[in-house]
């Protein structure tokens, strides 16, 4: 039997963002049991399970070895391994195995590509209220306007803004970066460009990244969460994003959706899964 997989994530007091790592766990539950190989989930912080609570569940049904990968898109703190260390005292016999962040995998931008042109189909429709219900939460298309026919904008005159978590780690930060520029030249390059911004703690926010393309000549600006769930986190760039469309009501701003629960974000970390197991001995 395969060393079983433990996915783990940040934590957040958020119930939409628990409810969709918890069916994220589900789907690899389900596809690694065909290949005999036992999935958990744990968080650092703030939600439940925690990781202790699940690394102690798999040692108690006789895993001594596994594989922990951070269910994250940017750098692994030094929590982690802290976290880690903790628990092999607690569990003496435990051995473990880092699997890679998914970071800007190419699937992982192409994922980011479909949320894009999401969010540009919904251009040709009449613009809606800037909140309004889809499905079960809140979803942000476009600020508060006149209900009036969209003039037809160029995508050479439609930027995007790639929004990050933002962090304390100034290499996490110009990861971030970096990934705005792997996406501009792989998917977005009929676009004007794509800047950056970050939810919090480090420059610019979204209102920031968002002048910034009004200052460029931008007519319409597409924002794009570099987010995997929903959330606190989503709501955050949605409100930056309203707050700066109502003050400038002569630029459309349309905000696309999060990565999201599925099976090519299951593909990416399979596939971490079973590179962290070709190291082991």
């Amino acid at each position: 039997m395969k060393p079983p997989l433990l996915l783990i994530g940040q934590g957040s007091h958020d119930d939409a963002y628990a409810a969709e790592f918890g069916r994220f766990v589900h789907r690899l539950r389900c596809r690694l049991d065909q290949t005999a190989a036992d999935v958990s989930g744990g968080y650092l912080e703030r939600a439940t399970p925690r990781l202790s609570e699940s690394v102690a569940s798999l040692v108690a049904r006789g895993h001594h070895r596994l594989v922990a990968l951070p269910l994250s898109l940017s750098r692994v703190s030094d929590d982690l391994g802290a976290a880690m260390e903790r628990e092999q005292k607690l569990h003496p016999t435990l051995m473990y195995d880092y699997g890679r962040p998914l970071g800007p995998d190419p699937r992982v931008l192409a994922l980011l590509a479909d949320r894009l042109n999401e969010a540009a189909a919904d251009i040709s429709k009449p613009r809606p209220r800037p909140l309004e219900l889809v499905g079960a939460r809140p979803r942000l298309r476009a600020v508060d306007a006149p209900v009036t026919e969209d003039l037809h904008v160029e995508p050479s005159e439609t930027a995007v803004v790639l929004v990050g978590e933002g962090s304390t780690d100034a290499a996490a930060n110009a990861e971030i970066h970096r990934v705005s520029r792997l996406f501009w030249e792989t998917h977005a390059y009929d676009f004007m460009t794509v800047e950056t911004a970050f939810v919090s703690v480090t420059p610019p926010g979204v209102p920031g990244g968002l002048e910034r393309c009004r200052r460029l000549g931008a007519k319409r600006v597409i924002v794009v969460p570099y987010l995997l769930f929903a959330g606190g986190l989503l709501e955050r760039v949605w409100a930056q994003a309203l707050a700066y469309g109502a003050g400038h009501p002569d630029l459309d701003i349309r905000c696309a959706e999060v990565i999201g629960d599925c099976e090519t974000l299951a593909d990416v970390v399979i596939d971490r899964y079973e590179e962290a197991l070709q190291l082991v001995p």
